[in-house]
């Protein structure tokens, strides 16, 4: 089974979000803040995740170095997920070490598309939509 890390602080968002991905196949573990994202990036061996830019404790912005830097977790594919849509916004986490960047409030069709293509290019299959 496919897991996604999703790192999440806003509990309406981290249901909603992980009961979609489950309906779908994946397995879903959940952190609250950009610090237990990274630990778990490391400890959970994710095979993608999901990451909210605006959090406690680290920011979006810092988790997503964080993770590209440690040797465990740095091979993850990294997606950015905020409320913020300028081109300014996506250059930014591009730049922090994410891998591709979609826009809140979360369009389901086009964040699997692109969680698809990223496990795809790892040689990971992504779950058959149910």
């Amino acid at each position: 089974m496919v897991k996604v890390l999703l790192v999440e602080d806003n509990e309406m968002n981290r249901d909603m979000l992980s009961r979609r991905l489950t309906k779908r196949g994946y397995e879903v573990i959940m952190a609250i803040d950009g610090q237990q994202g990274v630990d778990m990036a490391v400890s959970e061996k994710p095979d993608i995740i999901l990451l909210d830019m605006s959090l406690p404790v680290v920011d979006g912005w810092e988790a997503a170095q964080q993770i590209k830097a440690n040797e465990a977790s740095k091979g993850v594919p990294l997606i950015a997920l905020t409320a913020h849509a300028m081109a300014s916004d996506r250059e930014r986490a591009l730049s922090a070490g994410c891998d591709d960047f979609d826009t809140k409030p979360v369009e389901l069709p086009r964040l699997l598309g692109k969680m698809e293509a990223l496990l795809t290019a790892r040689g990971i299959t992504p779950p058959v939509k149910a």
